[in-house]
């Protein structure tokens, strides 16, 4: 069985909790309230952080690593490419996502960054959007035709949309409309705690 400690409003183990029930398997999930976390998860991450999952004497941390690991692990429906070419580009968009989107969407989250830093932000993943925008007139997907874990990544931040107060233009309608696809997923809408729900009415 595996175990994963997820935050109930916390993005990215918002993405672990959407690939577990993606794949329809028995998992415990343990909520942590990131104001007031327990002890041992300091333990279990040095970085003191979720989420986390646990299996047996594994113990892993950082979203993008603990869904690869579910993925292998339990590899129906498989949400990485099974071609390794697609699997690398996969890969680099992951990255390129962290590196360009995801950076921001911590300082959002943090309670240090201040209201310059966070207009800065706001600002920042509006404009990485807005560019990504295009590429969804094309395909329904981010890799294509099919639902992966890089469509699993991005959901959080499109999700926090209005709760981060983020303004995208008429030109980014189709990430909009992608959005919305993604929502009506089964296991999006499973995985999402209350405290989730409650950021879009």
């Amino acid at each position: 069985m595996m175990t994963l400690y997820s935050g109930i409003t916390c993005p990215f183990s918002q993405r672990c909790r959407f690939v577990l029930f993606e794949k329809g398997m028995d998992f415990e999930i343990k909520d942590v309230d990131i104001f007031n976390k327990p002890e041992d998860l300091a333990i279990m991450n040095p970085y003191n952080q979720v989420p986390v999952l646990v299996e047996r004497d594994l113990i892993l941390h950082e979203s993008n690593i603990i869904n690869e690991y579910i993925d292998e692990r339990f590899p129906h429906p498989q949400l990485m490419p099974g071609d390794p070419v697609m699997r690398g580009r996969g890969r680099l968009v992951l990255f390129r996502m962290e590196k360009e989107l995801f950076t921001h969407v911590q300082l959002l989250e943090s309670a240090d960054a201040t209201t310059k830093e966070q207009a800065k932000a706001r600002e920042a993943i509006a404009n990485g959007l807005t560019m990504l925008a295009p590429a969804f007139s094309k395909t329904k997907f981010i890799m294509g035709d099919e639902f992966s874990m890089i469509d699993v990544a991005l959901s959080p931040l499109l999700w926090r949309l209005d709760h981060y107060d983020i303004k995208l233009g008429k030109s980014a309608a189709p990430i909009l409309k992608y959005a919305e696809r993604i929502f009506q997923r089964e296991a999006f809408i499973e995985a999402l705690t209350p405290a989730e729900k409650a950021m879009r009415r």
